[in-house]
């Protein structure tokens, strides 16, 4: 049994515009069955996320998160992805997991912004400076290549370091934006919805448990609602469950997710504002980790 082994040198052969195209491939194949588990052990987590498409094949996506490693000198998330053949179940691949995982989150909120997003945005709002808001930089200028971005972040030293300018004013830096993408570990909304302009688009990372949320009730009732999916999404995530709770929206006001017909998820005038969730998912990985090797086995 052959296995490749692929590492971050496989970046060099991958594009945003590969990516999305097999994204959207996934979503016409019959819908994952996906699954996860989690163990703790005080403030380590291991985490155990699986997906299955008929027709695409499995994938297990192993990881430990230990907050300890900071004091140590090494890296905070450690983990591997593991392919499978969809017919034989034999192992094809071993993925390096931060590869997996940068491609699978930039890309899946930009499918979602190609499809939502004004097509003469420009001006780009970045709200967190982490390793996802340096990913979403790239992912957007493959579509939009005059993008102009500006960072806020709750440090001022980590958002100069991506060598962008940087807002002071969230406020204001979120009226002048077209495009708003949050990708903090914020559990009180950030972006207020009195905030928002006619047309704007809104890509929501961060969030990703109940208690987490980026964007207020009053932000959610303005737009126009979409997710990735609403399996990993409606019932799980902070920023759909509140709204929902309080009455602000309802589930039949998140329009789409990637399963629907494409032709539902999309914008319908230049005034609307959107909001997309990117809740991720097994599913996403195994999507990202099948385009990965495909282009590794066919690399020159």
């Amino acid at each position: 049994m052959n296995v490749d082994t692929i590492s971050k040198d496989a970046e060099g052969l991958l594009t945003w515009a590969g990516l999305t195209a097999a994204l959207e491939a996934g979503h016409r194949l019959p819908a994952a069955e996906i699954a996860d588990l989690l163990l703790y052990r005080g403030p380590d987590t291991l985490l155990d996320r699986a997906a299955w498409i008929d027709g695409l094949g499995s994938l297990v996506k192993v990881g430990t998160i230990v907050p300890g490693n900071t004091g140590r000198g090494k890296p905070t998330v450690n983990g591997i992805v593991n392919l499978f053949d969809d017919t034989t179940g034999e192992l094809k691949a071993l993925l390096d997991f931060h590869l997996v995982t940068k491609w699978k989150t930039a890309g899946d909120s930009l499918l979602s912004a190609s499809r939502l997003a004004r097509k003469d945005s420009r001006k780009f709002l970045l709200v967190g400076a982490g390793t996802v808001a340096r990913s979403m930089v790239e992912a957007y200028r493959s579509v939009w290549p005059d993008a102009q971005f500006t960072i806020w972040s709750r440090s001022r030293a980590t958002a100069e370091s991506m060598g962008l300018p940087v807002a002071d004013d969230l406020e204001a830096a979120v009226k002048a934006a077209d495009v708003i993408c949050t990708a903090t570990l914020a559990t009180d909304p950030l972006i207020k919805g009195d905030w928002l302009q006619p047309g704007q688009h809104l890509d929501l990372i961060g969030a990703y448990t109940p208690a987490m949320r980026e964007v207020d009730d009053t932000a959610m009732s303005r737009a126009r609602v979409f997710v990735d999916a609403r399996a990993t999404t409606l019932h799980h995530i902070g920023e759909l469950m509140s709204p929902i709770a309080s009455g602000a929206i309802t589930e039949a006001d998140v329009i789409a997710d990637f399963y629907d017909d494409p032709a539902l998820f999309t914008r319908r005038s230049g005034d609307e504002i959107t909001i997309a969730k990117n809740g991720g998912g097994a599913h996403l990985d195994l999507m990202t980790a099948t385009y990965i090797a495909g282009a590794w086995a066919n690399r020159a």
